[in-house]
């Protein structure tokens, strides 16, 4: 997940329209209220992991034909009044529950809930950011949420319940991650992880 970390030259607020009448080269954003949030450039660590996680989980889901992992940036539509969007670091639509995947091949959003939401926290990510993004998760019914947290080498796990997501805990190292959603891929921190490892020992010593 990236955040903003300055206000746009000059504040942009749409309604539903206005949204679906955005640049095209308008595309690393979130609407929170109304108000376009242009998000932040990754890091490089942040897209190592993205990518390793991708490496790790797409070849089951794709290979048993669970469904399609997607990235960043692609919009979930939280609501349309007062407009709210997201856009996950990763997302998995199950064909369980989108049963026709074909029929989202031109979709421009996600008007949805996915099955599994993905956030690479970024060190400039707050508490109280980091909340509201759960809570618009939530509004729309995401069952499971992950929070890939780089600093703690781990991941959280979040799941659904009506009154708030509860978690399932922190996994690390070659704890396997115990995920409701993707039951029948065995992901360890560790894999995903093991990117920033090479990377470290990768950098000349003084």
């Amino acid at each position: 997940m990236t955040t903003a970390t300055a206000e746009p030259k000059q504040r942009i607020v749409v309604d539903w329209e206005g949204y679906l009448n955005l640049p095209s080269d308008l595309t690393h954003y979130e609407i929170i209220d109304g108000e376009v949030k242009p998000l932040a450039t990754p890091t490089f660590k942040h897209q190592l992991v993205v990518g390793q996680l991708m490496l790790v989980i797409a070849p089951v889901v794709r290979g048993k034909r669970l469904g399609e992992l997607l990235t960043a940036p692609y919009d979930v539509v939280v609501q349309r009044a007062p407009v709210r969007t997201r856009q996950p670091d990763l997302m998995f639509l199950s064909r369980a529950r989108f049963a026709h995947l074909t029929e989202l091949a031109d979709a421009p959003r996600l008007e949805q809930p996915p099955d599994l939401v993905i956030e690479v926290l970024s060190p400039s990510d707050t508490d109280t950011a980091w909340a509201d993004k759960v809570r618009d998760y939530h509004t729309l019914g995401v069952p499971e949420v992950w929070a890939v947290d780089i600093a703690r080498r781990a991941i959280e796990v979040l799941v659904y319940e009506a009154t708030g997501y509860r978690s399932l805990g922190w996994f690390e190292g070659a704890q396997v991650v115990r995920s409701q959603v993707l039951g029948e891929v065995a992901l360890q921190p560790a894999q995903v992880f093991e990117v920033l490892n090479e990377l470290e020992a990768e950098q000349p010593t003084e």
